[in-house]
């Protein structure tokens, strides 16, 4: 039946694809046979063709074999954008083993909580977290750890100097039992990978863990078929030609957004993978403007940054194509500097780890006639999205009316890891409940108006306020305490907290602000604290986070009109 979205859909993209029901890894296979001189990384001026990634990924795949590992193992990555990352992922896959991948920023309770509730075995990680797995080992699961260098792949030049000068990172590990070394394995094993039966609709790909509404780490369960759809259907989004495109592949591979963006989908269309480790903006130009960057997926930080970058101009970014942003909104005036700057099309986009994870998107269109600012787009090929009411979730809500986004299609989880209650609170018939309140417009435009949750985006990443409160609430001075996104210009929203001190104890905000400091990643550092007597509590005690942001909100208004 048609939707009210298939009168603006692009003209170059189909309704509906038949997906390769194989596993992920073959997509890697498959275009290895049929390009295999093709570049399919760069890695600060060292390529690796399609031939040799496939041969590195099965060697690996075999060394796995060979230390134990079996099907529907997990194997935690906790690792940069590197070539190592996608020989690891892909190595895994091939050894009939799960992915969990792990934030680099991330600290050791963090990584144990994860390690521990995947019931990982293995660990493929880079040499510098080697201290930080070491204190945690003897509290996990993990039977082995397999440690990656940074300049292993760098040119033997760079990867001397680099050393050298200190700028490469770099930490010693010595040998002991149970700790191998990534190069060594790869050296020593044939490219001999196990033959493993998989069933690419129910054999999982990959944890990948998210907050959910509680701020408690699930781990969502993405298929095989989840994970090569959503890579299929991004690649007709971005109307993407095989072997012709080159992707900045600068979104962390650690997050489901740059993995299937910028790696699954490259890898299915043989396209080169500009891998850059982390974000700097200078470093961003030269990379699009040396390697003729042509799709750009990001988040809206980066663009912001960008478009205020002193020199920009200075750089050749005419070979880019079609950027998506996703994340966070995507404010309209950045948006458009992009364009007009690199002649290419920024379209905003939407998705969420339990859905592999897009799900909409703005026609990428040059014209911009089917673009809509501020909305995030249509649903992709073979996706369903509507609107229901808040209070049931069964009424669907009619054109302008808000209410509970919510969406069906192949590229939705199976459940969270080992949550059946969790699982059956978002997954109903069929239908991932989003937790996002919005609104579909007449022409099938989708619009985010406010989260059902309390969730934070700083510079796209997820933060959750239970998290942050429950480490403040370790502080012994600390008697109540509240976070909430607090709105800004460059990062979307920042952690601000909410702190009653107990009666007669003494804190100071930087005191406070480094004692969460000290225990999170750095990306969910609070920024800001405010200290008052008594917070907005609803009848039964609770704090009300709504009220806080909304005061927050309203603050920011006259800054705004003014």
């Amino acid at each position: 039946m048609p939707k009210p979205w298939h009168k603006n859909w692009p003209e170059k993209v189909a309704q509906s694809i038949q997906y390769p029901d194989v596993p992920l890894h073959e997509l890697l296979t498959r275009t290895a046979n049929l390009y295999p001189k093709n570049t399919a990384i760069v890695f600060y001026g060292k390529t690796i063709t399609y031939k040799e990634l496939e041969t590195l990924t099965n060697k690996f795949a075999t060394a796995l074999n060979d230390l134990g590992v079996k099907k529907t193992d997990r194997i935690a990555l906790l690792l940069p954008n590197i070539p190592q990352y996608i020989i690891s992922y892909y190595g895994a896959l091939k050894a009939g083993a799960t992915v969990t991948a792990i934030s680099p920023l991330s600290k050791e309770r963090e990584i144990m909580h994860q390690l521990n509730d995947s019931e990982a075995e293995t660990i493929v990680a880079l040499d510098v977290f080697f201290p930080a797995i070491k204190n945690i080992w003897n509290h996990t699961t993990l039977k082995r750890v397999i440690i990656a260098k940074m300049k292993e792949y760098l040119p033997s030049t760079k990867a001397f100097f680099g050393t050298l000068l200190g700028k490469v990172p770099s930490r010693k590990v010595e040998k002991q039992p149970s700790v191998y070394f990534f190069k060594e394995l790869t050296e020593k094993h044939p490219p001999n990978p196990p033959t493993v039966k998989i069933n690419p609709r129910s054999d999982l790909a990959a944890l990948q863990y998210t907050g959910g509404t509680t701020g408690i780490p699930k781990g969502a369960m993405l298929t095989h078929y989840n994970l090569v759809t959503n890579a299929v259907m991004c690649a007709e989004w971005l109307t993407a030609r095989t072997s012709q495109e080159v992707f900045l592949t600068v979104l962390p591979l650690f997050h489901i957004y740059g993995m299937t963006t910028s790696m699954n989908a490259a890898i299915y269309i043989a396209g080169t993978m500009v891998l850059l480790p982390r974000f700097h903006p200078t470093d961003v130009l030269k990379a699009i403007e040396q390697y003729g960057v042509t799709i750009f997926c990001g988040v809206p930080t980066m663009y912001t940054v960008l478009v205020n970058h002193p020199h920009i101009t200075k750089y050749k970014l005419s070979t880019i194509k079609f950027c998506i942003s996703g994340a966070a909104p995507l404010p309209p005036e950045v948006q458009r500097k992009f364009m007009k700057i690199t002649g290419g099309v920024l379209v905003e986009g939407y998705g969420l780890t339990e859905s592999s994870p897009v799900t909409h998107c703005n026609p990428l269109d040059p014209t911009m006639k089917t673009v809509k600012i501020g909305s995030i787009g249509i649903p992709w090929p073979d996706t369903e999205a509507k609107i229901v009411d808040i209070k049931t979730g069964k009424k669907e809500q009619p054109p302008g009316k808000v209410g509970e986004l919510v969406v069906k299609g192949p590229q939705v989880m199976l459940g969270y890891w080992n949550m059946p209650e969790d699982t059956a609170a978002v997954l109903k018939d069929g239908w991932l409940y989003t937790g996002d309140v919005g609104k579909m417009d007449e022409d099938g435009y989708f619009f985010i108006t406010d989260r059902k949750k309390d969730l934070i985006k700083y510079k796209g990443y997820s933060v959750y306020p239970r998290e942050l409160e429950d480490v403040l609430y370790e502080h012994p001075a600390v008697k109540l305490c509240a976070v909430v996104g607090k709105p800004d210009e460059t990062s979307g929203e920042i952690p601000k907290a909410f702190v009653v001190l107990k009666e007669g104890a003494k804190a100071t905000e930087k005191e406070l602000i480094q004692f969460v400091k000290d225990r999170v990643a750095p990306y969910k550092a609070i920024r800001e604290i405010e200290f008052r007597k008594e917070l907005p509590t609803s009848l039964v005690g609770k704090v009300l986070r709504r009220t806080l942001r909304e005061e927050e909100t309203e603050k920011q208004q006259p800054a705004a009109q003014a």
